[in-house]
């Protein structure tokens, strides 16, 4: 009985295992929360991304903690607020730039909607928490991190932006271009930024923003369409504008993204941060 306890604990403890069960965990956590409500409006809908992200960071805790074995850091509380900001920061420069470039270049127009802030702040609000939580816990922290155990920090930047971007192409209007974009300026941005400050708030507080920015400005979000509070006018070519998928899919963003993400691999590799 001992000797195959002790075989259970082994087999726990290696990083694909935990990897897996934890990010299972996870997913269908958020799927059970999701179907509380059909279409949740307003404070219902905050209040239900809000469960789902509080849900997703200890159910993350538990899988490092329990399964793993190790402890926390990059999950710490006592620079939670910094971190974000900082992230917010990054996150509102990246999109807001891209954005500037593509409308001096003739690709966007914006019509501001004269609807209530409300119905529309909320739910982007809303909808923004979920995923950044939710795929930062999951890519950056549990799958980046088992990886890097395994085979390396590099490695491990290079198969999560692959699989990042691979994941988006079930998506509408997505295209193998549009997955490839996502892989370099989603993936190797924000996993360049976690190896960076080893801070999940950090990549949190970039994806929020990001996504929160795109939905306001009325651009659509990996194709999803969004309610914002403006409508674009989408013009030129597709590689400039990202066509229906959005943003993400144009090629601005994705230079400014390597343009963000050389300068903290260069950090990481001064600071030490890195793992072979």
């Amino acid at each position: 009985m001992g000797k195959r306890r002790l075989s259970l604990y082994s087999f726990i403890q290696f990083p694909l295992v935990w990897m897996i069960l934890g990010a299972v965990v996870i997913i269908l956590a958020n799927g059970l929360i999701s179907s509380l409500s059909e279409s949740p409006n307003g404070f219902e809908a905050l209040t239900l991304a809000i469960a789902m992200s509080i849900t997703a960071a200890i159910l993350y805790w538990l899988t490092m903690k329990w399964l793993a074995h190790r402890d926390v850091p990059e999950l710490s509380m006592k620079k939670a607020v910094t971190e974000v900001s900082f992230g917010a920061l990054i996150g509102l420069f990246f999109i807001g730039i891209s954005t500037l470039i593509i409308v001096l270049f003739g690709g966007y127009s914006f019509e501001w909607l004269p609807a209530n802030a409300n119905s529309v702040i909320l739910p982007t609000i809303s909808t923004a928490l979920g995923a950044a939580f939710v795929e930062e816990l999951i890519f950056r922290g549990i799958a980046f991190q088992a990886i890097e155990k395994m085979l390396g920090s590099r490695v491990a930047l290079i198969i999560t932006s692959l699989f990042f971007g691979v994941a988006h192409l079930g998506n509408p209007e997505a295209t193998i271009w549009g997955a490839i974009a996502i892989a370099v300026q989603a993936g190797v941005l924000l996993g360049s930024a976690f190896l960076w400050r080893r801070s999940l708030w950090f990549v949190i507080g970039i994806h929020f923003t990001w996504n929160a920015i795109e939905e306001l400005l009325g651009i659509p979000v990996s194709g999803h369409p969004s309610s914002g509070l403006f409508s674009v006018q989408v013009n030129g070519p597709y590689l400039l504008t990202g066509g229906n998928f959005g943003i993400e899919a144009s090629i601005v963003p994705v230079i400014i993204s390597l343009l963000l993400a050389i300068p903290m691999l260069i950090l990481t590799k001064k600071q030490g941060h890195s793992r072979k």
